[in-house]
């Protein structure tokens, strides 16, 4: 199954993929303009914390942290290749966009692994259904993530935990066509609903609260990652109870 959480890695994606990300978080410039700002900072001596605060009017409004992180991993990267004497060929027209192909409809059964890695891929490379989607979850679940808020997680925790409960519940809004109904916060605190939900979310969703407690510089207190993981397991659940079939 594919990771979920990967680490920070200055890597510039092409023009495409940058003009896209500065576009979200409300930029004015494209990649032709940032590379001409960036070589400009470079022979005044500037680092990139001097540079990149000058590229948005404001705070980048990313409503999906993933999508603010993919971003600035973008720009150092461009900024990696602009130093020294190595040039950088931006293209003129942008070729035509391949579309990402989002997981097939779930009928007839749970979703397999295979169908969980494509429903993530999905999720990583179509940033504007990312963001369709993370809007209708906090829509519908305003009172599950009111729960979560009041709880006194941890940052670490709080940070792999409402994430987590978004891509679970957008999962099933592609394989459904429609997203989950409202779940009550009171399912994270009794029994799971059903049979515990599919095997394959729940495995998806325990890797990602593994590779948080073993994050390096930031890891899930031990204690608390019981507890999320019990939680998880009752939202997996509940959301599969609450998807419109």
């Amino acid at each position: 199954m594919a990771r979920r959480t990967l680490p920070f890695e200055r890597h510039f994606e092409g023009a495409a993929v940058l003009a896209e990300l500065l576009e979200l978080g409300g930029s004015p410039y494209g990649p032709e303009d940032v590379l001409a700002q960036f070589r400009q900072a470079r022979a005044a001596g500037l680092a990139p914390a001097d540079i990149l605060p000058t590229l948005f009017p404001g705070e980048p409004r990313f409503a999906d942290p993933s999508q603010a992180k993919r971003l600035f991993q973008n720009l150092l990267g461009l900024w990696d290749v602009c130093l020294g004497k190595v040039t950088l060929a931006l293209p003129g027209p942008r070729p035509k966009k391949v579309r990402p192909v989002p997981p097939a409809p779930l009928v007839g059964g749970p979703p397999t692994p295979e169908w969980v890695d494509s429903a993530f891929t999905f999720l990583d490379q179509d940033l504007r259904a990312r963001t369709r989607l993370l809007h209708s979850f906090e829509n519908r679940q305003d009172a599950l993530l009111t729960f979560l808020d009041e709880e006194g997680l941890s940052d670490e925790g709080y940070g792999v935990l409402r994430p987590l409960a978004f891509e679970l519940h957008a999962m099933l809004e592609l394989g459904c066509g429609a997203a989950p109904g409202r779940v009550d916060p009171a399912a994270l605190t009794g029994s799971p609903e059903g049979d515990g939900g599919p095997s394959a979310l729940v495995a998806y969703a325990d890797e990602a609260l593994f590779e948080a407690e073993q994050d390096e510089e930031a890891p899930v207190p031990a204690k608390e990652a019981a507890v999320l993981r019990t939680w998880v397991r009752q939202l997996v659940a509940a959301l599969w109870a609450a998807r419109r079939t």
